[in-house]
């Protein structure tokens, strides 16, 4: 697996992840939605620590700078 995210693209999700934890503990979110929500940041999760995103190979997209 070839890393294919940029620091920018890594940091927006875990911001993104970190609302959702935030509105879900905080009892904003709840149910369904919830539990969707929280499976989505934990994919942002994962994917921001391990710099790569399945869903952007299909795409040829990249968002990591080239050396």
């Amino acid at each position: 697996m070839k890393p294919n995210m940029g620091t920018l693209d890594r940091v927006m999700r875990l911001v993104a992840a970190a609302i959702v934890i935030a509105l879900y503990f905080m009892n904003v979110i709840s149910g369904t939605v919830a539990i969707g929500l929280l499976v989505l940041a934990g994919i942002f999760i994962l994917t921001s620590l391990i710099s790569f995103c399945p869903l952007y190979l299909p795409f040829g997209l990249s968002t990591k700078k080239e050396k």
